[in-house]
């Protein structure tokens, strides 16, 4: 997901996409603890969208 996708969202869209990442990402280190080996590069894509959904929160307050 492109960040012109999440600016057309409304701020509770984003709060509730927010959440549902930190969750992936939260299975996912749960998933490398137990010794599966998960993607490594889906940590990288969650990291990375949760601080664009940070980011365009963080926009949406100010304006």
């Amino acid at each position: 997901m492109n960040a012109n996708e999440l600016r057309v969202k409304s701020t509770d869209e984003l709060k509730n996409e927010l959440l549902a990442v930190l969750k992936e990402l939260f299975n996912l280190r749960v998933q490398k603890g137990i010794g599966q080996s998960p993607q490594t590069h889906l940590f990288r894509n969650a990291k990375k969208l949760i601080a664009r959904i940070k980011t365009i929160l963080r926009e949406k307050e100010g304006s």
